[in-house]
């Protein structure tokens, strides 16, 4: 069984998907699905809510059975510091009714942030999703009057998910987890029966392990030296464009690839 993203190998998530079929069967994904459907129309009844898509996996089983919870309206939070790739499938397989909210982070930005730059704690991390995810949940739930905003996060991946997967933070914000209790099994069972269509991140180093999000807030790269071969793997010209306001990403240039 697979344990916490953050401990495993990404090998292991390639295995699990090329194998699902031996680890849940078609009847106990579809029995899944058809329970967390129900429990959101419980959930959800009498109240106005939205849920926040950001084109991982888990989202992409938060998208499922949202929809078929009667519930369409989504939002993608992003900055300016995206893969250019993944904005291109997003464009490509976002949902109908997607919103996108831009929270502005940018290499100028960045440049007076180094600390910020290859997260090397959890910490740092938090902070990412801070200024980014819940900031761009935030100004969409405010924007729309919205009761609740359904989210991807899962017990199997060590988040919160409240009492019976429902929290209301500080701010008023009501946050409901429906797949607080899916595996990442189930997860993936659900992307393989249902043929819902991966983004290009989960075919590069590190996908499963490392998610989605804009590129300085790449995690696990061990250094931030680390931190550039990687992105520079992905995609050269995002190198190359930081190099002009960040020493870290010049120094990389002129050591290991001019």
């Amino acid at each position: 069984m697979l344990k916490k993203k953050q401990s495993q190998r990404n090998e292991d998530w390639l295995e699990a998907l090329q194998n699902i079929e031996n680890i849940v069967s078609k009847q106990e994904i579809d029995r899944l699905i058809d329970r967390t459907i129900e429990e959101i129309k419980t959930k959800t009844k009498g109240k106005t809510a939205a849920f926040a898509w950001s084109g991982g996996k888990d989202s992409l089983v938060l998208q499922l059975v949202a929809e078929n919870a009667g519930i369409s309206e989504c939002v993608f939070v992003r900055n300016n510091l995206e893969y250019p790739a993944f904005l291109n499938w997003v464009e490509d397989h976002k949902p109908y009714q997607l919103e996108i909210v831009n929270t502005g982070q940018d290499l100028k930005w960045l440049s007076q942030n180094l600390d910020m730059l290859f997260p090397q704690d959890a910490n740092t991390a938090a902070k990412w999703f801070r200024i980014v995810q819940h900031r761009g949940q935030e100004i969409y739930y405010k924007r729309h009057g919205l009761d609740m905003i359904l989210l991807g996060r899962r017990k199997a991946d060590g988040n919160y998910t409240g009492t019976d997967g429902v929290y209301t933070n500080r701010k008023g914000i009501t946050r409901y987890s429906p797949l607080k209790d899916w595996r990442h099994e189930d997860i993936l069972a659900a992307i393989h029966y249902y043929h819902l269509p991966m983004p290009p991140i989960y075919s590069w180093p590190n996908g499963f392990k490392v998610g989605t999000g804009c590129w300085p807030a790449r995690q696990y790269t061990g250094s931030i030296r680390n931190g550039w071969r990687e992105v520079y793997v992905i995609d050269p010209t995002i190198v190359y464009e930081a190099a002009e306001l960040i020493p870290s990403a010049r120094d990389f240039l002129q050591e290991e690839v001019y």
